[in-house]
């Protein structure tokens, strides 16, 4: 049996249990810290150079040029026609399923007119230019590529460019099939913060980009703090994590099923449960060890039930509400017989799963909406990767001669209050011009 904590509310020290559970110290390594700095200034110095030098070093691919490691379209074609057809299928219906969600996130632009003349408004535009930076080697997360690259063509973005490291050459298949089916308009087979360096700040091959999203090491992490406020970035996120509320009455299998498959992804990511039942509860824990055994990645598995998992025994399901808004988890299931019940009394989760049969793992891969979410709890103040990431806001202010007449002492009166009598003056002159042309 793998150890994992079993927590009570009515157990004296709970809060302070639950506190340290959830508790993430996303702290910044120095040693790595100082090796992003050294990469980032060098490629910000020496551009191409410097990309070939590290991915050399790092990836072990030898380049005469950083044009020889751009991906051609041709390639990525030819990926994805290769690929087995229920994968291929698979990738497709996953890709249509995000772009229809996200097509309803679409914002547009509006404006409305004053009695005066006057009119006020939003301009939405779509980015010109991102960047996509997606992990390589022996991984593949053509998931990833899906969506983060759909929300921004849907946006409308100019051009989207996606970095991959390649270790040893190793071009991944499915990533690149994904890439082309998402319509990524140019790859590179660069990785790690030289590749976050140059897309922020621009080569003579690689071009600058206006913000970067998707995932990647403590590097590219590291690196995408450097760069942001040159560029904007999507978020820093941490490990997964998930929630699962449950009112005892779904199969204690489906649910260690469903702890597991966060637990898999590294030793930090957190799966806690939620019941009114301890009976449950020891059901469930009983298929976690019968379970375990047959997970090709139960090392990670255990070490993350045993680091940061928990069985939590509460008193009903309204308590259980209560600390899921606690938790603020990436992932929330509400299994339970009424799921729409339940959803008005959460206020904090990335994403939330109704019902008995809306695994998380769905979400994952081709339910829709996006799995870029918060993690550490900053769901309490962030939202899951959308299409409005990847549009802007510009105010829109266009006031008429009777507007000025209106608006102009009151700005006069305020600036002048705030000791700025260039303010004031130029509103008045634009009032005094209105008077003059009116005598």
């Amino acid at each position: 049996m793998p150890e994992i904590a079993r927590l009570s509310t009515r157990e004296r020290g709970f809060d302070e249990r639950l506190a340290a559970l959830i508790r993430f110290e996303a702290a910044q390594d120095e040693g790595v810290e100082r090796i992003v700095a050294a990469i980032v200034e060098d490629v910000r110095a020496r551009g191409d150079a410097a990309v070939l030098e590290h991915t050399r070093r790092f990836d072990r691919v030898e380049a005469a040029s950083v044009a020889r490691l751009e991906i051609p379209a041709r390639e990525r074609e030819r990926a994805a026609a290769a690929l087995a057809g229920d994968v291929r299928d698979a990738l497709a219906a996953a890709a249509a399923r995000i772009r229809r969600y996200h097509e309803r996130q679409r914002a547009e632009s509006w404006s409305y007119a004053e009695a005066d003349g006057t009119v006020l408004g939003q301009r939405v535009t779509a980015l010109d230019r991102v960047g996509l930076y997606v992990p390589g080697g022996k991984a593949a997360y053509p998931s990833s590529v899906l969506m983060n690259a759909l929300p921004a063509k849907v946006a409308g973005v100019g051009e989207l460019v996606m970095c991959v490291p390649t270790p040893d050459g190793e071009r991944n298949p499915l990533v690149l099939a994904a890439a082309h089916l998402a319509g990524v308009d140019r790859v590179f087979a660069i990785g790690g913060a030289q590749a976050i360096a140059a897309l922020a700040y621009g080569t003579a091959t690689v071009p600058a980009v206006d913000k970067i999203v998707g995932p990647g090491n403590a590097y590219v992490a590291a690196a995408k703090r450097r760069v942001f406020g040159t560029v904007g970035i999507d978020l820093i996120a941490g490990p997964s994590e998930i929630c699962v509320l449950c009112d005892g009455s779904t199969d204690p299998d489906w649910i260690a099923m469903d702890l597991f498959a966060q637990a898999e992804h590294d030793e930090l990511a957190q799966a806690i449960l939620l019941a009114p039942e301890a009976g449950f509860l020891d059901r469930v824990a009983a298929s976690i060890d019968r379970q375990l055994a047959a997970m090709p990645r139960r090392e990670v598995i255990r070490a993350a039930l045993a680091n940061r998992g928990a069985l939590v025994l509460v008193r009903d399901l309204e308590e259980a509400c209560e600390i899921a808004n606690r938790i603020a988890p990436e992932h929330l299931e509400l299994s339970v017989a009424e799921p729409g019940r339940w959803l008005e009394r959460i206020r904090h989760a990335g994403a939330i799963f109704l019902g008995r049969y809306s695994s998380e793992a769905l979400g994952d891969y081709c339910a829709g909406p996006n799995h870029v979410l918060p993690t550490a709890r900053t769901a309490r103040f962030s939202s899951p990767l959308g299409v409005y990431d990847f549009q802007k806001r510009t105010s829109i202010v266009h006031v008429s001669r009777a507007g000025a007449r209106a608006l102009g002492p009151l700005a006069a009166t305020l600036a002048r209050g705030e000791g700025l009598p260039a303010h004031a003056r130029s509103a008045e002159l634009r009032l005094e011009a209105g008077l003059e042309a009116e005598a």
